[in-house]
């Protein structure tokens, strides 16, 4: 058994019950076997044991009052997992299914991810099994706070710097960093994902579905592609995939899917500047649900499935596929579908929304696919820009966020592309991901000792 192989047997045996965090975990070390062969010194470090151990995991209990005065109770989580490059950077996820494996997962995947926006962030995660669903501005805000009581003791701008995740918006975030301010007395950017009006970014808001796109476009490019006139299918109907709809279109596309966990709704003719504006004020403004977008542009709506069991039901072509939606939402027979309707390319906006099964299918029908650590990583880097100006005291144009924002994805797709070549894994953008993103917290780690 190789020594990679034994780290993974370990993650199992400890943690038998946490099967996202054991997916993760696989997904990255078994393209790591290289970097074990060409550094010695790695193994010798004990690197590959310590880097799938966070520092520290908290649970916390978060009990709020709800509108008819009865007390509820909810679990909180922060999981800070490497420092190594710099402060612990990573989203807070409010959703029911939040557990420690989903946490642990998304903070390991986030310390790569980091690591491939050249930025100083480290790796961390957080979140509650709260769901903001159906609750008022009043509860969403006692809850917020109730989570802030116990967050802020774990977190600072040179510590561990959250953001926005599945059911956190600027909504949430104010709440909480106008809560931080108040007990710590400090206005620092000890948050991202701020207004505008107190040390936000702009551009943060797009900065996900807006990286997604340029990473594909990338991907396209080498072999002599773009985005004009092609189909593209979309998940999701949050944050990332409302902006990905945006610069798709800008950019010639065709989206036809958003989905939210009620319904999917296909619209071939197209979800242009004017319905994607609909979409955001539907899902932002009026909190409601994708069905109403079917009633309003008389277009498929279908209740109950995703967008990709949808294509797969259906039969529906699509060239571009940008799953945007939630983990493991795209499975092996919705792959094979996609590869089957004429799919070239795929680029996941949200955090592993591909299973395993999934990738092997579009890695053997030499598909283009960006796996989330790389093709998602415009969201956190635009935070890491929010920190920045945060410390600098100032703020950036629109233009200039973009402009970074977009070479930022350039040389996170070049990265993967040498790194996968140097290492023997040409063209494979998993293998470059993973590597290029271990190599530089492999080697901060080592530099430090044993610590």
């Amino acid at each position: 058994m190789s020594h990679i192989n034994e780290v993974i047997a370990k993650v199992k045996q400890r943690d038998p019950d946490q099967k996202e965090f054991h997916q993760a975990v696989i997904e990255v070390l078994e393209t790591l076997e290289p970097t074990a062969e060409r550094h010695p010194e790695f193994l010798k470090a004990g690197i590959f044991e310590r880097i799938v151990e966070p520092e520290r995991a908290i649970l916390f209990r978060v009990p709020w009052m709800d509108d008819k005065g009865q007390v509820q109770v909810n679990r909180g989580f922060r999981v800070q997992f490497n420092n190594a490059i710099g402060p612990f950077k990573g989203g807070i996820r409010f959703h029911p299914s939040v557990n420690l494996s989903i946490i642990k997962f998304l903070g390991f995947e986030q310390t790569f991810k980091n690591s491939l926006t050249t930025l100083p962030m480290g790796g961390g995660k957080g979140g509650s099994d709260f769901d903001p669903k159906g609750k008022s501005d009043n509860e969403i805000m006692r809850f917020c706070q109730a989570f802030m009581r116990e967050l802020f003791r774990h977190i600072g701008a040179e510590c561990d710097v959250p953001a926005g995740d599945i059911g956190v918006g600027g909504r949430e975030i104010g709440f909480m960093f106008g809560y931080y301010k108040k007990i710590r007395n400090e206005h620092t950017g000890v948050l991202t994902g701020k207004g505008i009006e107190y040390g936000g970014s702009l551009i943060r808001p797009e900065a996900t579905g807006y990286g997604t796109t340029y990473f594909a476009a990338e991907m396209l490019a080498t072999r002599g592609l773009d985005f004009k006139n092609k189909i593209v299918a979309v998940s999701g109907a949050g944050n990332v995939a409302q902006y990905a709809v945006e610069k798709v279109t800008q950019m010639g596309g065709r989206v036809i899917t958003v989905c939210d966990s009620n319904a999917t709704i296909v619209d071939e003719e197209g979800i242009n500047a004017e319905k994607c504006c609909y979409i955001m004020d539907l899902k932002n403004g009026r909190r409601g649900r994708i069905k109403e977008y079917a009633d309003r542009y008389k277009c498929v709506c279908v209740e109950g499935l995703n967008v990709w069991d949808v294509i797969r039901e259906q039969g529906i072509k699509v060239d571009i596929a940008l799953p945007c939606a939630t983990q493991n939402e795209l499975d092996g027979e919705n792959a094979a579908a996609l590869v089957k309707n004429g799919c070239i390319c795929v680029a996941e906006g949200a955090n592993m929304p591909s299973t395993p099964d999934a990738v092997r299918i579009f890695q053997e029908y030499k598909i283009l696919y960006g796996p989330g650590k790389a093709a998602n990583a415009g969201g956190v880097a635009t935070s890491g820009l929010e920190m920045s100006q945060n410390s600098l005291k100032l703020s950036w144009s629109r233009e200039e966020v973009d402009q970074r924002l977009l070479g930022i994805m350039k040389n996170i797709h070049a990265a993967c592309l040498s790194a996968a070549e140097t290492y023997g894994k040409k063209g494979d953008y998993v293998a470059g991901a993973n590597i290029a993103g271990f190599l530089k917290v492999a080697k901060a780690m080592y530099a430090y000792g044993v610590v």
